[in-house]
């Protein structure tokens, strides 16, 4: 009935005059829930709603975004998916592929985001050649995080190489002081495991195993000193780390119960939330020798009905590579912009150190996918990887049945 009232009121003006323009809606899922994290995403939607939009948010907490993607299946089995999702990596090729995904290229080529974007970046944003997603950030994963206060007073220097990471934590030990601060959950099990293959195996090795699956490097000796490596990590945390959300292991190197985290740069916005100064409250250091290794969060935009949605999705779009948003998101978030043009003069020291880096690594091809983010592998093949990492991490298993299994794992995955 109120379908055929509205078709009768249009003809009975003759379609005199012309439909006012959608106003744009989004609903976005996503998963920053953390206060460092809500912070940021209300930067966007604060930023949507003032250009006439209307932002329904839809967070989901838990599991480093496991949760939310359960929730999104769901949503669009059911035939309604929402606006806009944080997705990254292979994730939105493999939902493109399932032809759940709409294009914003025209956005895109009106912003110049190919001018804009380093080219490792725009490959993951792109389903077959065209923009499907936009970027958000770009996140380094391999920071040691440390409490400035532990390490001034044992006279300690940011460890930026694994035998300092070990040094300095067989001194705090001695100390009484409890060395890493860490979560027992698998992708944080993981999140170590990259930082410490690409430090000790550099980036060539990294490839060659996490990103290309080679079994050459899978079953290597390098290998098995990665394997080793995380064996002395996992004696220099407590017993009480299992199922311990990042945020949580996060405060207490903020609260001085431990000294270090080795986690990704949204680790800096909890600190930064909680009033601390990088460089001054803590500090922040890679064991990486030049490599970075990136997660890029962004939005991918499904296929929905509504001009009023659509509309939602290319001014959701523009305004996340807008320069402003880049730089005031970041600012909170404790990433840098995914923009190469931003400038980073409001940007703290361990955010203007990120960007240095990032640089470096691209002149020298050192620009590596975070495999334990979502970056590297499709679902599969990174689950393998991780399962036997903490297996590994919560067993008595030797790096060389560690090897083995890894191997054999990956070689199922494909």
């Amino acid at each position: 009935m109120k379908k055929m009232l509205m078709v009768t009121s249009a003809l009975a003006l003759g379609l005199a005059t012309t439909a006012a323009k959608a106003d744009p809606e989004a609903e976005v899922l996503h998963w920053w829930t953390s206060g460092g994290e809500a912070a940021a995403v209300k930067v966007l939607m604060e930023e949507f709603n003032a250009n006439g939009g209307t932002w329904t948010d839809m967070p989901v907490a838990g599991g480093g975004g496991d949760a939310a993607m359960t929730a999104l299946r769901a949503r669009v089995l059911s035939g309604n998916a929402p606006t806009a999702v944080q997705l990254k990596g292979p994730s939105i090729q493999e939902w493109y592929e399932e032809g759940a995904l709409g294009n914003i290229q025209d956005v895109a080529e009106a912003e110049n985001w190919d001018e804009l974007l380093p080219e490792a970046i725009q490959y993951h944003l792109k389903c077959d050649g065209e923009y499907c997603a936009a970027p958000v950030n770009i996140h380094r994963i391999d920071w040691i995080w440390s409490n400035s206060d532990i390490l001034d007073e044992a006279g300690i220097e940011p460890p930026k190489n694994w035998d300092e990471f070990n040094a300095a934590a067989e001194k705090l030990q001695g100390m009484g002081i409890l060395p890493l601060a860490h979560g027992g959950q698998a992708w944080q099990d993981a999140t170590l495991f990259e930082a410490v293959a690409v430090g000790l195996g550099g980036p060539d090795f990294y490839r060659k195993a996490l990103v290309d699956l080679d079994q050459d490097a899978l079953k290597s000796d390098t290998m098995k000193q990665v394997f080793d490596q995380m064996r002395t990590l996992r004696g220099y945390v407590d017993d009480n780390f299992s199922g311990r959300d990042w945020n949580l292991a996060t405060a207490m190197v903020i609260n001085g119960e431990a000294a270090f985290q080795i986690m990704g740069d949204w680790a800096k916005g909890e600190f930064i939330a909680a009033g601390k100064e990088p460089g001054k409250d803590f500090y922040c250091s890679s064991p990486s020798g030049g490599a970075y290794l990136y997660n890029v969060d962004s939005f991918a935009f499904f296929n929905v009905d509504g001009e009023d949605r659509q509309a939602g999705q290319k001014l959701l779009a523009k305004l996340t590579m807008g320069e402003n948003f880049q730089k005031v998101f970041n600012l909170n978030k404790g990433s840098i912009p995914a923009r190469l043009d931003v400038s980073m003069d409001e940007f703290e020291f361990c955010g203007r150190q990120s960007n240095a880096d990032l640089n470096e690594a691209i002149d020298n091809g050192f620009l590596l996918p975070s495999y334990a983010h979502g970056m590297a592998l499709r679902g599969a093949q990174a689950g393998a990887i991780t399962d036997v990492v903490t297996a590994h991490f919560n067993s008595d298993m030797s790096a060389e049945q560690a090897v083995e299994q890894l191997a054999n794992a990956v070689a199922a995955s494909q």
